[in-house]
């Protein structure tokens, strides 16, 4: 499958950026040609251990924009700066691959959706993990009966957070948390495999750890009602290690239990149960999920096809992640709000 070539400028010299982005990329033969940080120390050496060149010796995302050969920008900054970055890439004409969440609030994830469309730039966000071969399959047999109605889904999410990840994740700041950072992963799976939304959330989070300092909460367990009356449960958790994680759903025939899915390494089993008894499925393609993610962006930049997950999507997802924290934080169950969003339906 060729994926059309693309040259990269990021913004954001994150941990994502070094060790998934970038791979990918390159083995995508994707070029990676610049590199703009408010971190100017920080970006340098980042920039040296990747091989990415800077003639200017400045690392400003307005030198970066203003570079003709560059395609498109990837953003892996802090969520809150989501929207002034990618409004500015959208604007010089930057196609844009953000990192989830796609913003810290709805009204934010339209107004980024909106400034792509109206200067005609591709918006895609990195949720990866429906892009996946194990996941795509799971919807193919939802898609096809394989298990009758959906009553229910189960959704285990859970890990330890590694060392070089316990900073701004477990902060103060806007976007902090395990619910925007993995809670939303969990509603970007779960929304295109019912073809649904979800009607509202009931939740409890915690932070289970002694981190340091910083509030942010490292667990979550989640309740929700889709249309349809499927019941859904989320488990996310930065404080377990050794943990499986997993997918299950569940229907009035059968039932699909996906183990080590949810992850972006190409790896997980599936397993069908139905009335004539269980057995393994069969998962094709075993692609990174990232290169998948990349090889969609680059297709849809190019004409062809659309992102795995565009901003409508993501600010999809992203309202399950916020009703999750209203409910923990009102201590009530609450309807899931879409209003800030449907105006992207209607353009």
């Amino acid at each position: 499958m060729t994926t059309p070539r693309i040259t990269w400028g990021l913004i954001g010299a994150s941990d994502i950026a070094e060790t998934r982005m970038i791979p990918a990329m390159r083995r995508l033969g994707h070029n990676v040609a610049g590199l703009a940080s408010g971190d100017a120390d920080h970006a340098a050496r980042f920039a040296a251990r990747n091989e990415i060149p800077n003639g200017t010796g400045e690392f400003g995302i307005e030198e970066l924009l203003d570079d003709r050969g560059i395609d498109a920008v990837y953003i892996s900054s802090t969520n809150a700066r989501h929207l002034e970055q990618a409004s500015a890439a959208a604007a010089a004409g930057k196609h844009v691959l953000c990192e989830k969440p796609v913003a810290v609030d709805l009204q934010s994830a339209r107004r980024m959706t909106a400034a792509c469309a109206a200067h005609g730039v591709v918006l895609g966000v990195n949720h990866h993990l429906p892009a996946a071969g194990t996941h795509r399959a799971v919807r193919e047999l939802v898609r096809d009966g394989a298990i009758g109605r959906v009553l229910a889904v189960n959704v285990q999410h859970t890990s330890l957070l590694p060392e070089r990840l316990r900073g701004w994740r477990l902060g103060d700041e806007d976007g902090a948390g395990v619910v925007m950072d993995l809670t939303c992963h969990d509603a970007s799976v779960v929304n295109p495999l019912l073809g649904t939304r979800a009607l509202r959330a009931s939740a409890i989070v915690v932070r289970q750890h002694d981190w340091g300092p910083g509030r942010a909460e490292d667990a979550a367990v989640s309740a929700l009602e889709y249309e349809g009356g499927v019941l859904v449960r989320l488990h996310d958790a930065f404080t377990t290690p050794n943990a499986p994680t997993r997918l299950e759903v569940y229907g009035d025939a059968g039932s699909i239990v996906a183990d080590g899915v949810m992850t972006p390494e190409p790896e997980g089993t599936i397993m069908l149960r139905d009335a004539r008894g269980e057995r393994e499925v069969d998962v094709t393609d075993r692609r990174h999920t990232y290169d998948i993610t990349l090889h969609h962006f680059a297709s849809a930049a190019a004409g062809e096809g659309s992102p795995v997950v565009d901003g409508r999507d993501a600010a999809d997802a992203l309202a399950v992640a916020l009703a999750v924290l209203d409910s923990a934080r009102s201590e009530r169950t609450v309807p899931v709000d879409f209003s800030p969003i449907r105006l992207l339906e209607t353009n």
